[in-house]
């Protein structure tokens, strides 16, 4: 039975009639005012009422009309995915990725530029200009923008804003990085680890999408995990819930020198492996992609280099599902997003383990934070805008 509408709705009334008419625009995609209101339940005058002030504040747009239907064609209608924009940015120690999306997170402008080695404030001010020429090519302006999500290495301390664990970005670790960019930008900014938002990533468009408990494990000159367990990120006490860089495995977890790169960490990432291949030997490698080339052309120290590595790692994979127990873990970075790690790591794990969780190699390579931050912030949109939560907690 359709619901009725009063002459005027109060505001809470509204919102949930919003609420409605935008999550079946969404799910549905161009559909008209009659289809609305059969779908929703609320009656033909309140769909009216609510669309008509959609269309008039710039979120739906017209964009046809129906047809092969009785009677008179009706118009149908669509988000203006043009109506609220955002950026993501994600901050590597050698390169920053930043884009823009719109509502319905496609991407209208997308850049790459080398870190400022400087760090500290210098950041901030790399990431405004960025910001400054992305909305350009983006046909608009910074102050049209809504908000910024950033993705940075370390661990955010959610009391202060610093960002810590972080040796590979100078001076980030002596400044609210979150208030002092909101502030030069006039713009809210969310801070988040750039593993956590790779696994965001994930969920949102990626292999984590059917699945609510997974872990997405980075591997590359550093290491990281991002956890979603029943459907939510999981951060821990302090922020620093998937630091497996200081998980006790590959070498002495009572030496020191551990406590600032991780035992783990020192023991798998891309130095580490190059280290292990010319220690077995190997003469041809200078770089990582060396040694995989070198891998693949047969090279016994790169084919025990890569085995030592995956056999490390498929120790890590294990004990997190011990912890964790994961449906699934997802791998990415430089290193984890290549496939003759990667099964080196499946053969290993049921040699390690009794319940070998699925292993799938990130969708995104290198842009998983970026999808992840582009993630958030279309939620975030959402929610702000519609009082609209695109996925249920």
């Amino acid at each position: 039975m359709a619901m009725t509408s009063s002459v005027a709705q109060t505001p809470i009334a509204r919102k949930i009639s919003t609420n409605a008419v935008i999550r079946t625009v969404f799910a549905n995609g161009s559909i008209s005012r009659a289809d609305i209101a059969k779908l929703t339940g609320l009656s033909k005058q309140t769909i009216s009422d609510v669309v008509r002030d959609l269309e008039d504040d710039g979120w739906l747009k017209p964009v046809g009309q129906t047809d092969g239907r009785p009677g008179r064609n009706a118009i149908t209608y669509e988000i203006n995915a043009r109506a609220g924009l955002a950026v993501s940015i994600d901050l590597g120690s050698t390169k920053i990725a930043a884009a823009i999306c719109d509502l319905l997170g496609n991407v209208v402008a997308e850049t790459k530029v080398s870190t400022d080695p400087r760090g500290g404030m210098h950041l901030v001010n790399q990431f405004s200009d960025l910001i400054v020429e992305l909305a350009f090519a983006a046909g608009t302006t910074a102050d049209k923008l809504r908000l910024v999500v950033l993705g940075s290495p370390g661990v955010l301390d959610p009391a202060t804003g610093h960002i810590n664990v972080a040796p590979s970005i100078p001076g980030i670790d002596a400044i609210n990085l979150r208030q002092v960019f909101s502030d030069r930008m006039g713009l809210p900014v969310i801070v988040e680890n750039d593993v956590n938002l790779a696994a965001q990533g994930e969920r949102w468009r990626g292999h984590g999408v059917e699945t609510s408990n997974f872990a997405f494990v980075a591997l590359g000159t550093g290491v990281g995990m991002g956890i979603i367990a029943n459907g939510t990120l999981l951060r821990g006490a302090r922020g620093a819930a998937g630091e497996i860089a200081y998980l006790p495995i590959g070498g002495d977890a009572f030496d020191p020198g551990g406590f600032t790169l991780g035992t783990f960490e020192s023991a798998v990432g891309s130095v580490a492996m190059l280290r292990r291949y010319v220690g077995f030997g190997g003469r041809n490698a200078s770089t990582v992609a060396d040694l995989f080339a070198a891998f693949n052309a047969g090279d016994t120290s790169a084919v025990a280099a890569i085995e030592e590595t995956a056999r490390l790692v498929a120790v890590a994979i294990a004990a997190i599902g011990a912890a964790l127990d994961p449906e699934l873990v997802i791998t990415g970075g430089s290193i984890g997003a290549r496939p003759e790690l990667v099964n080196a790591i499946r053969g290993f794990l049921p040699r390690c383990t009794p319940y070998p969780p699925r292993i799938e190699i990130s969708r995104f390579g290198n842009r998983a934070a970026l999808m992840g931050g582009m993630g958030i912030a279309v939620e975030r949109m959402h929610d702000d805008l519609f009082g609209v939560k695109l996925r249920e907690v």
